[in-house]
Parts: C-alpha cells; structure tokens; sequence
C-alpha cells in the first residue's frame, strides 16, 4: 500500500514537526503544562491536536480505499487532497484568524475524509451477481 505508506510517512512528520513546534514555546514562554494564558502556544497546541484527531480516521479510510480499489488514480488524488489539507491547516493556525490557509485545509479536510468515507462504502458492498455490476 504504497500510497498511504507514504501519506502516513508525511503526515507523521508533520505531526512531530507541530509537536516541536509546541516544545519551543513552552521553553521560550517558560510555560510547563497547560497553556498558561499563551495565545500562540495555544494556538500550536491546537494545530497540533487538530492534526491527531482528523489524520487517524483520514489514514485509515485511505488504507481501506487503497486495499480495495488499489492506488487509483481516485485513490492517489484523494491522499493528495489529504495530504494537502493537513498540510494547509496548521499554516493558517499560525496567522490571525479568518485565513485562507485554514479555512481552505479545514474544508478539504472534510472533503476528502467524506470521500473516502463514500468510496470505502460502495467498495464494501458485494457485487450484484444478477446484475453483472461489480
């Protein structure tokens, strides 16, 4: 499964890129636990956490796909689409809100992760024998 190996390869690395990103703000604010009233260290931490929530179920609907239907060309452009949005999203959390960067990896979050939802469907469905439809 080259495609999400390689999707989850990417997005590994940018967790742990937000994660350091964490790390360096709270030595440079001198803040231990919590977010001590810090709106950039906030901020990280939510990009990072927005990050852990949405790229686990993204992976895993991306590997279902990708076991089912194979590295597609859907399938590819859906782990771009992906890929891309997460990419997107922690940039625009690093600027004043509203952005484009966030609303734009924010939506197409959703789109892809609702598109691969939709295709591992319809791939679990058993071909209709009568019909001839696989």
């Amino acid at each position: 499964m080259p495609v999400t190996m390689i999707s989850a390869g990417i997005l590994g690395l940018l967790l742990v890129a937000l994660a350091l990103r964490i790390s360096i703000r709270r030595r440079a604010a001198g803040i231990s636990l919590g977010d001590g009233g810090d709106a950039e260290l906030l901020a990280r931490v939510r990009a990072h956490a927005n990050c852990a929530e949405w790229v686990p179920i993204g992976l895993i609907l991306l590997a279902l796909a990708e076991r089912s239907a194979g590295a597609t060309p859907i399938v590819i452009a859906l782990a771009a689409l992906l890929v891309g949005a997460r990419l997107l999203h922690p940039l625009g959390m690093s600027r004043p809100a509203p952005n484009a960067p966030r609303f734009l990896g924010a939506v197409l979050t959703y789109l892809a992760v609702a598109a691969l939802a939709l295709l591992v469907i319809a791939r679990g469905f058993p071909p209709c024998a009568s019909c001839g439809a696989a």
